[in-house]
Order: C-alpha cells, then structure tokens, then sequence
C-alpha cells in the first residue's frame, strides 16, 4: 500500500498502473524463461520514469514497485484509496497457439459513468500499439475481470494485454528493455491525452 505525504492529490489526475501478478504468481511463462510479471512490471516502471522527467509529471502510482504478490483486492482498494482517476492492469497473453498475437484491451462489460472514456482509451491504445509498434489488434473487449469490476465506478478501468509470450516474435519483443520503453511511451502519451 502506498501512503502520500506532502502531496497536492487534488491539483492532478491520478493515475494507478497495476503490474499484474508478482512474487509466486509469474502469470504467464515464456519457453525463453521471460515471465510476464517481471515484463509488466518493467513497462509499469518505465510509464513512472518517464513521467519523471515530463515538465509537468502526472500523479502517477504503481499497485507495485518489485517482484511482490499484491491481491485483487488492494490493487484496487489503492485505487479507491487515492481516488484514483485512471486504473491500468497491465498484463501479456499466453496461447496454446504459438502464432496467436496482438493486443487486447479489456473494459468492464457492464456500462457505468466512465464506460464511454474507458472504451475509447482503450481504442486509443489499440490504435497507437498497431501505429507505432506494428502489432496487431485483437480488439477491444468486455469483460468480469475483478481488477476492472472494481474500479469502474471509480473511474475508466482498462485492461490491456500487451501480446502474446507463447508467440516467439512477440516474447522477444516484449523482453527488450529498449521496447518495454517504446511501449511506456504509448502508454504515456495516451494519458496526456487523457
């Protein structure tokens, strides 16, 4: 849990990024070793760094900052905590079919008072993955996922699958720490657009 001190929480919008899994949850595994919780985790920390460096930085939290197990539960409880006014789970896919990929974005399936902002975030980042780094879009989706369930009240909640490990092109892709950067940048520039 994060606690803020000395913070104008009400002068910017906050934002929480959620690096999904950690600690004994790897989520998905590659054939290379690469797991997805310490690839999310590196954009997330990407998206925080360069925010860093922006002449005036958004308020930007992670549900986590290492390689710990976080529950559903208090990532978004943080979220409700800062009165968050973007939520972002950040995952990677995994298929039987090793030629499966793209990117997904996943909204909440039920419509409430930020549905209209998630879904076209969510086709804002479709658009600039497919534009920017060639991957190909899966489209954007609904679904019960308990991170966006409880969230979406609060504010726009996505779920985006950044490709797929299964699939060797996209796994060597998402493992490059120059690339973890390009895809920061997306994500960055959609919530300066936000």
């Amino acid at each position: 849990m994060c606690i803020c001190f000395g913070q104008d929480l009400g002068a910017q919008k906050r934002i929480v990024i959620d690096a999904g899994h950690g600690g004994i949850d790897s989520g998905a595994l590659a054939r290379n070793g690469a797991q997805e919780k310490d690839i999310v985790l590196n954009v997330a920390q990407e998206v925080l760094r360069l925010n860093s460096s922006l002449k005036e930085p958004h308020l930007i939290f992670l549900t986590r900052y290492s390689d710990t197990l976080i529950s559903l539960g208090d990532r978004t409880r943080l979220a409700m905590a800062l009165d968050a006014d973007l939520f972002l789970s950040l995952h990677c896919n995994h298929a039987k079919n090793h030629r499966a990929r793209g990117v997904e974005v996943f909204a909440y399936r039920y419509p409430f008072k930020y549905s209209k902002t998630a879904v076209w975030m969510a086709y804002q980042l479709q658009n600039q993955f497919k534009k920017q780094l060639g991957f190909e879009s899966r489209g954007v989706k609904f679904a019960n996922f308990q991170v966006l369930r409880d969230t979406a009240k609060q504010c726009p909640a996505l779920l985006l699958e950044l490709g797929f490990l299964s699939n060797a092109d996209e796994n060597s892709f998402l493992s490059s720490k120059e690339n973890a950067t390009r895809i920061a940048l997306i994500i960055l520039n959609i919530l300066e657009t936000y």
